[in-house]
């Protein structure tokens, strides 16, 4: 990985809109240049018995299973609501034509 030159930080700077001084620019290729030294290291590391997972932990699944179950009647919901109309619920409209 070569390093991050200075034109290359003026333009990420650039992009994301950033107005960085002469000393900001300096220090944030500094620490660009740092992080991209890290990654060498890790680079450097046999993972060829690592298996390949999306998680440094295990994850599981923390929900429950969907099924059915019995519910409120239709009418009886609606009835409770402000502006019901059959089974529905009547809303103001929000979006204009």
């Amino acid at each position: 990985m070569p390093a991050i030159s200075r034109q290359e930080v003026e333009h990420v700077a650039k992009l994301a809109h950033l107005a960085l001084t002469e000393a900001e620019l300096e220090r944030l290729g500094q620490d660009l240049n740092r992080v991209l030294e890290h990654f060498r290291a890790l680079q450097e590391l046999d993972t060829t018995d690592v298996p390949i997972t999306s998680h440094a932990i295990p994850m599981r699944n923390v929900y429950r299973e969907d099924e059915v179950r019995p519910s409120l009647p239709v009418e009886e919901v609606v009835a409770n609501a402000p502006d019901g109309l059959e089974e529905y619920f009547r809303v103001p409209r929000i979006v204009e034509e």
